[in-house]
Formats: structure tokens, C-alpha cells, sequence
């Protein structure tokens, strides 16, 4: 459209030069009434293909009327009529859908002598603008099916290893088949998930291994003992007639032992068991570490030798819950995988791209997620939602990231419930973002230094004072824009950012983290 514009601008002007040269040259011919001289003239733009129709009109003298003067029609045209009411108001350009109709006034001084009149064809600019917008679609549409190409094998290299990993933990939970293993990944990050799961699978197939051990023993020392049992009865049975009865006797007393030994064994075993199984079950890493616990539980039942077919069953069926919990946390980690992976990317990449701001900002507070969950500290964001902005996402990112930490390390340390404010607006293509937090502010000593290298109020306990001079680099040079800082000690830190962008869209929402 632009260019389009442009065309249509040098056309316009190539005319008025036309028609101002017309006017000049009939100056003369109109003081001398010369109208065969003008006539001659005008043939000469022949040449000019785009020139159709040319007028010269005389003022009458005394009166405000118009006389026809001299003419030029192109031979395939033919002539045109006059425009004796209309020329006055030709003094701007007139545009129809295929001609463009423009005057100029024919001056002696400061008196008028009359008009010229101009009538140019569109024809060129017409198929010039066909050309450039079928032009333009071939590009497009090659364009988007090379995004649709780079996309559908970037999709296929990411998803593929994840969806396999899926498989093999679907197939183990649903044959119980502990020899299964994962295969090779060709990305580096999913090779180490592969490699921890194969590891937990070869320890739980060891420990399987050893507890069928166990029950075998087990059930050989039972066979034994019920031997003894027998052996004694019958020798028991042939003793004399008359310790029958007290052998009746005993036989009661020995039944309600056994069933005391019995509960007491039962206790003991609950006990032990409760103690364990108290702890409350998590997700994810924490299903993982649970289930090792239980293995460590496992074997040493069997090396103390008190290993129980009961205690086997309950082990068998808390890993498979804990299986379950893994394989549906696993989808849940790939997603995380991918946003710390942007946003190392865009750490260490300072190009130009689009991207969503909010969704920048949910990402960099993922992140920091494990130093945000030890504190009670509050991040409310104040960000459109789909506000898409063409930026460098990287700078920001490290601002951000920055100044969240700086937050946590300096404002907060005597803090137990801060709160940080993130404010994003965006006004005639410049990003205003506005970050707040009610900590212990910034003595006046260094306010004014605050930005420089090296300046800090931990000097000696870890402090490198190149936290707020990054930040300051990032803003300045990396996105082009201005940083101002406000603060008073023990009222706080208002830090604001304004950086050129280029906006794709834009809606107002607000979130909080």
C-alpha cells in the first residue's frame, strides 16, 4: 500500500511538473493571441504516453468567463470536452478510477490569463499495482510454507523423544515389566531423563529380584518349621495315657499363645509400617524420593530377616501408584523443560523477535520459582495479555531477573512478606515497564551512584554491585531506552523503563504471582 501510495505520488507529481511547463509556454502565446504557435507546442508531448488530453483556456478580458484557446488529443483518443465549470476547482489533483484531471493557473504577474488543463491515463499504474500484488502473495505464500516446513521438523525433533519416553513408562506401568528401558535420546536434556528413569527402573527390577529371593526362603523356613511341628505332635501323641489330658490342656494354652504371639507380631509390624507410610506423599520428585525410601525399607526387612509377604504386596502397589504419579508429572516437565529453555535462549540472545510479554514474564517467575517458594513474598503483575511485542526478549529477560533478585537479596532481607509490583503499558510504540516492591529502599548516600559499577550495601558479605549497573547496560544500550529510578529509605523502590517496540497487538488484563 505504501509503495502503492508512492507510485501514485511521483505520477501526481510527474503531471504537475507537465502541466506547470503547459502553463509557462502559453504565458507567451496568450499575450500574443498565437494559438496555432501553442498548438505546434503541444504536439511535442506526443511522446509522453500517459498524457491524453491537453486544454488551454483563456480569460476573457473584463469578465470572469473562459474561452477555449488551444488543445492536444492523442490520436487514439480523441477529443475530450471542455472544462470551462470544472477547471477552477482542478487546482488539486482530481482522481477517478482511471484518469487523474489536473489545472494550473496561467499568470502574468498577478494576473490571471487563464488555465491549463491536464488528462492523464492510470493505465501504468494500474498494471503496476496488479504486478506488485501478485508479487506479493507468491512471497507470501512461499514464506509460510517454509515456516510450515521449519516448524513441522522442529515439532517432530522435540516431541518425538518426549512421546517415546510416554510410551515406555505407559508399557511398564501397565505390564510391570521392570526390564523395559528407555532409548537413547538425540537431545541432550531428554538423554539425561531417559538415562535417571533406565537407572530407577534397574533398582526397582534389582529389588524385585531380591525380595522373590526372600519369599522363596521364606517359604522354605515355613516348610521346615511346619516339619519341627509335625515331628513334635506325633512324638507328643506316643507319650504315655496319662499325659493325654494335660496334653489336651496344653494344646488350649498353646493355641491362645500362639494367636498373643501372633497380634504382638501384627503390632509390631503396623508399627514399623505406619512409621513409614505417615509421611505425606508428593508429586513428581517427590513420588520418585518416596519410592526409593520404600526400597530402603524393603531391604532392610529382608536382611534382618523380617521380611512378610503382606509387606511385598503393599510395596508392589504403592509403586505402581507412585509410577502413576511420575508418568503424569512427566507431561507437566516437559512444559517446563521448554520454557526454562526459552528463556536461557533469550538470555543468551539479544536478536530481535516476537514475543508475548506476559507470557516473557510468567516465564522468568518460573524460573525463579525456587528462590520465590522459600519466602512469603508477593508478585502482582499488571500486564495486557496478549499484548505481542517485537523486541529483544533477552535484555528484558536479564532486567527482569535482576531486578526480582536484587529485591529479594537487598530490599527484603529483614522482610518477611514483601510485595513486588509489575506494571506494563504501551503508548505510541514505546514500552513503559514500571517495577515497584515496599522493601527497605536505597540510602541517599549512593542514590545518586546507584547505576554505577560496583556500588553496593553488602560490601564484604557477597555483594558485587553490578547488578543495577547490568540492568542499566541492558536498558540503555541493548534496548535503546531510558531508566529513572525513585526511592526513599524504608519507603521502597520505583524503577522505571521506557524502550521503543513495535506492537502487534494489545489487551488489557491484570494476573499475579
Amino acid at each position: 500500500m505504501q509503495d502503492v501510495k508512492l507510485q501514485r505520488k511521483k505520477l501526481i507529481s510527474q503531471l504537475d511538473g507537465y502541466v506547470s511547463i503547459i502553463a509557462f509556454n502559453a504565458r507567451n502565446s496568450i499575450l500574443q493571441d498565437d494559438a496555432d504557435t501553442e498548438d505546434n507546442r503541444l504536439s511535442s508531448f506526443a511522446a509522453v504516453n500517459i498524457l491524453h488530453n491537453v486544454h488551454i483556456y483563456k480569460k476573457l478580458p473584463d469578465s470572469e468567463q473562459l474561452s477555449f484557446f488551444s488543445s492536444y488529443n492523442r490520436r487514439d483518443i480523441g477529443p475530450h470536452p471542455v472544462q470551462f465549470e470544472r477547471v477552477p476547482q482542478l487546482l488539486k489533483p482530481y482522481i477517478s478510477d482511471d484518469y487523474i484531471e489536473l489545472s494550473k493557473a496561467i499568470k502574468d504577474n498577478d494576473t490571471l490569463l487563464g488555465y491549463a488543463y491536464l488528462r492523464a491515463s492510470q493505465e501504468e499504474l494500474s498494471a503496476y499495482i496488479q504486478t506488485r500484488i501478485l508479487l506479493d502473495i507468491l512471497i507470501a505464500l512461499v514464506a509460510l510454507a517454509s515456516a510450515f516446513i521449519i516448524s513441522s521438523k522442529l515439532q517432530r525433533r522435540f516431541t518425538t523423544p518426549i512421546d517415546t519416553l510416554l510410551d515406555v513408562v505407559q508399557k511398564v506401568a501397565k505390564e510391570k515389566d521392570y526390564r523395559i528401558r528407555a532409548p537413547i535420546a538425540p537431545i541432550k536434556e531428554y538423554n539425561m531423563l531417559s538415562r535417571a528413569f533406565n537407572t530407577m527402573l534397574d533398582r526397582i527390577e534389582q529389588q524385585i529380584s531380591k525380595l522373590q529371593q526372600a519369599e522363596q526362603e521364606n517359604r522354605r523356613l515355613t516348610l521346615s518349621l511346619e516339619q519341627k511341628i509335625e515331628q513334635r505332635t506325633d512324638a507328643l501323641k506316643t507319650s504315655n495315657q496319662e499325659l493325654l489330658n494335660t496334653l489336651a490342656t496344653l494344646h488350649q494354652y498353646q493355641n491362645q499363645i500362639v494367636e498373643t504371639e501372633k497380634m504382638a507380631s501384627l503390632g509390631q509390624m503396623v508399627a514399623g509400617v505406619a512409621h513409614e507410610v505417615n509421611t505425606p506423599i508428593g508429586l513428581g520428585v517427590t513420588a520418585s524420593t518416596l519410592l526409593q525410601d520404600k526400597l530402603a525399607d524393603i531391604q532392610k526387612a529382608f536382611d534382618e530377616k523380617k521380611l512378610t509377604s503382606s509387606q511385598l504386596a503393599k510395596f508392589l502397589s504403592e509403586s505402581k501408584e507412585n509410577l502413576g504419579i511420575i508418568y503424569r508429572n512427566m507431561e507437566r516437565a516437559a512444559s517446563l523443560i521448554s520454557s526454562f529453555k526459552r528463556v536461557a535462549v533469550d538470555q543468551s540472545n539479544e536478536n530481535r523477535r516476537q514475543f508475548n510479554m506476559l507470557q516473557l514474564i510468567n516465564e522468568v517467575l518460573l524460573s525463579l520459582r525456587p528462590n520465590l517458594k522459600k519466602t512469603q513474598h508477593q508478585i502482582n503483575v499488571n500486564c495486557p495479555e496478549e499484548l505481542e511485542l517485537d523486541s529483544k526478549p533477552g535484555p528484558i529477560n536479564q532486567i527482569l531477573i535482576n531486578l526480582i533478585m536484587n529485591s529479594l537479596i537487598h530490599a527484603f532481607e529483614h522482610i518477611e512478606q514483601g510485595e513486588i509490583q509489575i506494571n506494563v503499558s504501551v503508548e505510541n510504540n514505546n514500552c513503559k515497564l514500571v517495577y515497584q516492591d515496599n522493601g527497605a529502599g536505597v540510602p541517599e548516600s549512593i542514590k545518586k551512584r546507584i547505576f554505577d559499577p560496583f556500588v553496593t550495601t553488602k560490601r564484604g558479605e557477597g555483594g558485587s554491585g553490578l547488578g543495577l549497573h547490568l540492568v542499566y547496560n541492558l536498558v540503555t544500550q541493548a534496548l535503546n531506552g531510558k531508566i529513572q529510578l525513585e526511592s526513599s529509605l524504608g519507603q521502597g523502590i520505583k524503577i522505571q523503563i521506557d524502550f521503543p517496540v513495535i506492537v502487534r497487538s494489545n489487551k488489557s488484563v491484570k494476573s499475579s504471582a
